[in-house]
């Protein structure tokens, strides 16, 4: 677009609700003059998670900066050139009030639109490659446009009858983002005309439905089919795969290579409560929720207060009778004046039609919501208070988090202690107040803080011997995100499964994608690549994504028949994740959470900023892989087959 196409007194009205730090940075990027974000009309420091609206400036000076927006938007003529890469983060540190490290100029280019990344552009290559993709959620959507843009040929096998993923599955009251949605999009589908500022599941829904048929997607999937197992076959260097259909009927299709994209959060969890199958009334998870349910007039027992739960419980207080939440430790709640508002129509203008604005809003949020936090996540070998907090400006979160706790429970006696946590703010997934602590306060909602010890018919019964009588039951107790790619059975050239190589809550793999003795194979959303410290995973699929193109244009263009991670350089990289999680929070005693299995190692989660998984995923080395050419594969398998035994045992032998 070079010019908008609303009329001058659309755009005036519009630009009363710009935010004024975005303006400041499309006004530099169409007129090319940096005065704007110098005083008097810099913008004051952005705190926390606050987009900062007026830039801290004066009504007059927020005025000047609208009309000379105005002024230029109606100047227009030609197509306004995207930032230089190194001028990103300048420009941005001046608009936040703070430092944004200029290593972040190509990644931010990217993903804000300014420049596509290179697996987008990249020429499409002559190739005979099958490729087999296991599911049509996020990770899946973008490793078919990936695949599309290569010309590679691809099936992807989807248990649902359409495309995404957990956004298709969760449908409970109120289901929604906890990252803001104009950065929880793709960089190549970015969308300006998002309703909420956390959009809820059936936008979100939407937007991956759009994405799937505008990029070709939904053309690739085999729907209503699931992946039963995958065997490699040496001889040949294939995977063979079987698919089940919704009849039953099984089907082998025999591949190149398989790229998994189940995610974490696909498999939900009911706890084996002892007298769990005598409760009378209508029991189900969140994700499975029971819309035929009536809630009018009934006493609802929720179990958990996880993310879910911190979504639900809201929603259905007005429609049920009484509300029973059964908490058996509390989380830290993080205030957010965005979370319940609308995007105006004047907004949604503004991210339409005004040169850079969207992409300026977006990367502003990459910034607040990504790698700002991590520093602050790391342990103060010599803090004195380890006990509830890290250092000292994790302190300083906590003391933000129990302001807004008390503020928000003023007048509310006893539930102070039953909701403040003990464990440093982050040590668990940082939660957003969904009106949490206001519904809490309500009469007809009670809080029982203490873990469920068994269902006795109607009675949910509490460790401490309380009985609590309900007629609906509701599990928000999450999912099994370290069962990775259960209930698959994946053989690789040892023969050994997966499964039991990973046991059942030790998932390792080499930057989460790859594994040794399983050649061709790549797992989207694997172990160690969720954000426990904010982000969005889109952002981090599409690094993955560029990592596992880059490894199958090489393939293609050296005429790889396998591709195959060294068993050191895999061993080597999770110790490198293992070390560095030991000085950050997900390995602090105060708490329990589902990133770390049983004996304390983090599985799930991240230590590294995002930045840093994007220059590692930029370029795959080959040196660490083991490759066979297509001419010499059959002389290989034998010495392969016993090498990746070799391998399995020494994996086994050093965890």
């Amino acid at each position: 677009m070079t010019r908008p196409t609303a009329t001058d007194d659309e755009l005036r009205e519009a630009l009363r609700s710009a935010n004024i730090p975005t303006l400041l940075l499309s006004l530099v990027q169409i007129t090319g003059d940096e005065r704007w974000l110098a005083d008097p009309y810099r913008p004051t420091r952005t705190l926390a998670l606050d987009d900062n609206d007026t830039g801290g400036l004066p009504p007059e000076r927020q005025a000047e900066v609208r009309a000379a927006a105005l002024d230029t938007l109606r100047g227009l003529r030609g197509p306004v050139p995207p930032p230089a890469d190194d001028r990103i983060p300048a420009l941005l540190s001046a608009a936040m009030g703070e430092r944004v490290p200029p290593e972040y100029g190509t990644a931010m280019a990217e993903d804000g639109g300014f420049r596509s990344p290179p697996w987008l552009t990249a020429a499409p290559l002559e190739n005979d490659l099958r490729v087999l993709v296991i599911g049509a959620g996020i990770s899946g959507i973008a490793m078919s446009v990936a695949l599309q843009r290569m010309g590679v040929a691809h099936t992807i096998v989807e248990k649902n009858a359409a495309v995404g993923g957990t956004w298709r599955d969760n449908t409970y009251p109120g289901a929604g983002v906890d990252t803001p949605c104009h950065l929880y999009s793709f960089s190549f589908a970015p969308r300006a005309d998002w309703t909420r500022y956390f959009a809820k599941q059936p936008e979100i829904l939407r937007y991956l439905e759009w994405v799937g048929r505008e990029y070709g997607v939904t053309d690739h999937v085999r729907f209503d089919t699931e992946v039963v197992s995958a065997t490699w076959d040496e001889p040949s260097a294939t995977w063979e795969v079987i698919t089940r259909g919704r009849d039953g009927s099984e089907e082998r299709e025999v591949v190149d290579v398989v790229i998994s994209a189940v995610g974490h959060f696909n498999r939900p969890v009911v706890p084996d409560l002892p007298g769990r199958d005598t409760f009378p009334g209508p029991a189900f998870h969140t994700a499975r929720w029971a819309h035929d349910v009536d809630l009018a007039g009934k006493r609802v027992g929720v179990i958990g207060v996880g993310a879910s739960a911190m979504q639900v419980i809201p929603t259905i207080a007005d429609g049920a009778e009484e509300l029973v939440v059964f908490q058996r430790s509390p989380q830290w709640v993080v205030p957010n004046g965005n979370y319940l508002r609308d995007v105006d129509a004047h907004t949604r203008l503004l991210m339409e039609q005004v040169p850079g604005y969207r992409s300026w809003y977006r990367l502003r949020q990459m910034w607040m919501y990504q790698d700002k936090l991590h520093a602050t996540l790391h342990k103060d070998p010599d803090w004195p208070h380890p006990e509830r907090s890290l250092n000292a400006a994790n302190d300083k979160h906590r003391v933000f988090l129990t302001r807004h706790l008390d503020a928000e429970l003023a007048g509310a006696p006893g539930l102070r202690e039953k909701v403040l946590p003990g464990y440093p703010p982050y040590g668990k997934r940082i939660l957003i107040d969904n009106d949490w602590f206001a519904t809490l306060r309500r009469d007809d909602v009670e809080l029982v803080a203490s873990g469920v010890r068994e269902i006795d018919g109607a009675a949910v019964v509490t460790d401490d011997g309380a009985r609590h009588e309900v007629d609906v039951l509701v599990y928000a107790t999450g999912f099994s995100p370290r069962r990775m790619l259960y209930p698959l059975t994946i053989r690789g050239r040892s023969g050994v499964p997966l499964r039991e190589q990973w046991g059942e809550d030790d998932a390792y793999a080499y930057m989460g994608m790859t594994v040794p003795d399983f050649p061709n194979l790549f797992v989207l959303y694997g172990p160690n690549t969720n954000l426990g410290h904010g982000g969005s995973t889109i952002f981090h699929a599409e690094c993955q994504v560029t990592f596992i193109t880059g490894l199958l244009r090489r393939m293609i263009t050296d005429r790889l028949a396998t591709v195959e991670v060294r068993a050191e350089v895999c061993e080597a990289y999770n110790d490198r994740v293992d070390a560095a999680h030991e000085q950050m929070i997900w390995t602090h005693p105060g708490m329990t959470t589902y990133y770390r299995n049983a004996r304390g190692r983090i599985v799930t989660t991240t230590p590294w900023r995002l930045i840093d998984y994007w220059a590692m995923t930029r370029k795959p080395d080959l040196d660490d892989f083991q490759l066979t050419p297509r001419q010499t594969c059959s002389d290989a398998a034998s010495s392969s087959q016993a090498a990746g035994r070799a391998a399995q045992e020494a994996r086994t032998g050093s965890r």
